[in-house]
Order: structure tokens, then sequence, then C-alpha cells
């Protein structure tokens, strides 16, 4: 890890969405050898026999809802400030642990994903098929799932995988364009991992075509440019929609009665599929095995990806009426509580001194910031130094008072002075000091976030149905940052957050 970096911010959680493939077995051990802190297999089929994990894996089922949904129960159980998500049929690469941490800890704080490397290795014996060049093209791609580490924060910031995408194809580049869109940086990591090509049948390449329809709701979201900013490759729609309507054509005629008529849209239509066939068998093994499937798969995918489409565009219209299942940020609160030690200042135990007052860094920007967005503040801080008798009520508003001086005004200051053991309603974690606080400034509790850097402040803010934020520092306990529903390297990072930007 480089020098300086928090090892809070390492923290990575692995989410492997399945659909329960042998290669799963293969991928959990290396990860496991690779010093993986947590690992959740979300298993997405609709019912079967359980998953044999290894010790230390978690399961989580999906029901069968396609990988985005599967993507999105994964993440929303993770716990630390990055999730990576790994597919089931990959394998990580030797040293991709410690090449993944190294990597994540030194981006810049306004770049929301990174992502592996693909290898995939071919026969060196013989040229490759269709389908290992099909396959092989996922070492060019670019913000695959195969291995793409995604900040928990820019997830909740952009609400995660779209779950209108159906299938395994187009649901990653969605997520990229909403995070372009949203303002952060995308970034390509040293760690490698290899994807084996898998057994495939003849037909394969014609069942791809379903991407079809997942192209055309690409279009409906984010306009005809998405495939120059998304890094992908234009496709043979249109040369498809042509010889499918010359076929279309000749069939009609022939059943007309008039086969002359059909003479010409039938040789225009053999060319076409010739054409593609030889498109696609040239590079490949020539084997007779290949040539009569490359054959008989482009004389029918023209016409299925042509089908996929029209299916697309009809689907499409449906499910942008119908929003239930796009992904939906997390609302900007009304008003932001703060802690004080360890959030708004550096943590002095039982200080009672103003002049040993120092904000941590970047604390007055970032709570300008929060004042600027029209967001109401207030603060709420655990001071059992007075009921120890260590400090007194004036010295803790002295102390109040100084904060403000350096950060500006912060709202009404709401302050437990009971000790652990008075059993009050107001000490944190208990949600007293979070309730009365909104009361003050006539919001719902559930319009709120809190941020603070232990637990307690977490437990406070759930407690009182507010959102939570926590910011860890050197004294936050790891089962803390486990347990946080929101992590944030920084204060400002916080603030980013709330406001939902990066």
């Amino acid at each position: 890890m480089p020098p300086g970096v928090s090892p809070a911010l390492s923290y990575f959680d692995v989410v492997v969405p399945t659909t329960g493939r042998a290669s799963l077995a293969a991928l959990l051990e290396r990860l496991l050898e690779a010093g993986a802190r947590r690992i959740v297999v979300v298993d997405d089929r609709r019912a079967g026999e359980c998953l044999a994990l290894p010790a230390g894996v978690e399961r989580l089922a999906a029901g069968g809802r396609g990988p985005a949904a599967a993507r999105n129960a994964g993440w929303r159980v993770a716990s630390a400030p990055w999730v990576v998500f790994v597919d089931d049929d990959v394998l990580v690469g030797a040293g991709w642990g410690r090449r993944l941490a190294e990597g994540l800890a030194g981006l810049q704080p306004w770049v929301a994903a990174s992502q592996g490397r693909v290898r995939v290795p071919l026969p060196r014996d013989r040229r490759p098929t269709d389908w290992e060049r099909n396959v092989a093209g996922l070492e060019t791609a670019r913000w695959i799932t195969a291995d793409l580490a995604v900040r928990r924060a820019a997830l909740l910031g952009v609400g995660g995988f779209d779950e209108r995408f159906p299938r395994a194809y187009r649901e990653d580049a969605d997520l990229a364009l909403r995070l372009m869109d949203a303002g952060w940086g995308l970034a390509l990591g040293t760690r490698e991992v290899e994807h084996p090509v898998g057994v495939a049948g003849p037909w394969v390449s014609v069942r791809k075509q379903a991407g079809n329809a997942d192209d055309v709701l690409m279009t409906a979201l984010h306009g005809h440019g998405w495939r120059e900013r998304a890094g992908a490759s234009r496709g043979r729609l249109r040369a498809h929609a042509v010889t499918t309507a010359l076929g279309a054509g000749a069939a009609a005629a022939v059943a007309a009665g008039r086969p002359r008529l059909a003479a010409g849209p039938a040789a225009a239509w053999l060319a076409a599929t010739a054409e593609l066939a030889i498109r696609r068998l040239t590079p490949g093994p020539r084997t007779p095995g290949e040539v009569l499937t490359m054959a008989a798969t482009s004389a029918v995918l023209p016409a299925a990806a042509t089908a996929h489409h029209l299916r697309g565009r009809m689907r499409a219209r449906r499910l942008l009426r119908d929003r239930s299942l796009a992904p939906r940020p997390s609302p900007r609160p009304d008003a932001v509580m703060l802690d004080r030690d360890g959030t708004l200042i550096v943590d002095v135990p039982y200080n009672g001194d103003p002049e040993r007052v120092e904000p941590v860094a970047g604390a007055r920007a970032a709570v300008s910031r929060l004042r600027a967005a029209g967001l109401a503040l207030a603060v709420v801080s655990n001071q059992s130094g007075i009921a120890r008798g260590i400090l007194t009520p004036a010295q803790v508003a002295a102390v109040n008072a100084r904060v403000e001086a350096l950060l500006g005004p912060l709202g009404p200051w709401l302050v437990c002075p009971h000790g652990p053991g008075d059993g009050c309603d107001c000490r944190k974690p208990r949600p007293g000091l979070v309730l009365a606080a909104a009361a003050r400034l006539g919001v719902d509790p559930e319009r709120c976030a809190v941020i603070g850097d232990v637990g307690a402040d977490v437990q406070a803010a759930r407690a009182a149905g507010a959102r939570a934020v926590l910011v860890p520092t050197a004294v936050t306990r790891e089962d803390e940052v486990r347990a946080a529903p929101e992590l944030a390297g920084t204060l400002d990072e916080a603030v980013d957050l709330l406001l939902g930007a990066p």
C-alpha cells in the first residue's frame, strides 16, 4: 500500500454473481488466495440445490432476476469503500489482490471505477474460431464487469445497475456512462484476470443477437452517440436489416406465386449471406465443421438480429414508461448532523481548551459546501467528560464556540452530558440527539443525514431513521467500517456523497 494511505481506504469487498457455473469453485479458490477480505456470491438461479461454497464465502440468493439485479443485491450488502465485481467464469491472476489494493489506494477521489485487464487464452496451434474471436474481444472492451471495482459511494450516487437490462450485456456500459454523466472518472488498473473461452454450441452466435434489444435501450437512455462514449463497436445491424428485408421480399414473392419476381431479392440475399459467412470464416480455422457452422448461422443471424432489434424497440417504450426497475440514486437530505470530535475537529480526548481545537483537513470547505447547497446543519456530540467531572459545561461551550469561529456557523449544538451508564436517551448510539436536532431544524428524521467517525454515530442515525455516512479515522474499529451503510474517505467525500456529486 502506498505510504500515507489509510488502511480503511484499501478495503474492498468482492461480489460474484453466478448461475452455478462449474468455473466458480476455481475462482473462489483464487480469490481466497488473493486475500479478499469479504466475498459475496450472489446465486442468481431461480431454483436448484444450494451452492457448496468454501468457508468464509457468503451466499446471497437473487432469485433469477438477471445479472444487474444480482450485482445490485451484492453491493448493497457490501460494506467496504470499494466493491469489486468479478464474473464467475474468470480466474484472477497472480498478485491480483495486491495490485488491486495498491491501484485503488492510488486513485484520485474523483475516479469512481477501475477496470482490470482481461486476457483470453487462445489456441496457439491453429486459428481461433468465430466464437473464440468473439470472446477475445473482451480484451479490448471497456468497463466490463469481468473485473470492475467501483466506489460504493458512486454506486449509491447513481443508484447502481439498471435492472431493465435483463442479460449480461450493456448493463456495465450503462453504469459507466451514468457515472461519467455524474462527473466521475474511470481508470484502467494493472491487475489481470484470465477469461477462458468456454464451451459453446454452434448456434451461440445466433443466440447472442438478443443483445440487439439491449442496444435499443442504450440508445433510448443515452442517445445515438453512446457507442463512441462507451467504446463499443457499431456492429452490422443496418446490413443485417437489409439482408433480412431481401430474404423477406423473396419469400413474399414466392408465397404470392411470382417466382420470377423473387429471383432478384433471392440472389441479393444469397450474396449478402455469402459475404457475411466469408467475412466470419476468413480469419478462422476453415475446418469442415467451422465452414458448416458459419454457412448455417450466417443464413439465420441477420434475421435474428433484426427481430431482436424490433422486439427491443417495443420493449424499450414499455420500460421507459415503467421506471420501477430503473436505478434510483439516494435522495439528497434536507439537513445534515455532524459529529464534533474526529469528524469536524481532530479528536483531543476531554478537551476543554479552545486553543487546542484543530479542524480536520478540508473541514471548512466541506461545511461551506453544505451551507451553499442550502442544507440545514446541526452538531450532535457526546461529551461524557461533563458527567465524569473532567469538563464543565462552560468549557464544552467554549470549545464549541471556537469550532464555529474556525468553520463558520453550524446550526444548533446538541450535546449529551451523560456518561455511558447513565441510561439517557440522548447519548449516541441512542437516537435522542439526532431526533432533537431534527425537531430543532423542523425536518423529518428520514430527510436527515448524520456524518460521524465511529459506529455510535451510525447507530444513532439509523435508530432515528436518518441516513448515515461513516468517515473512518485511526480510532474507527474494523467491525464499524464493515457495518457502515455508507463510507467516505474524508469529510469532503462524505459531502460529495450527500450532494450526489463526485
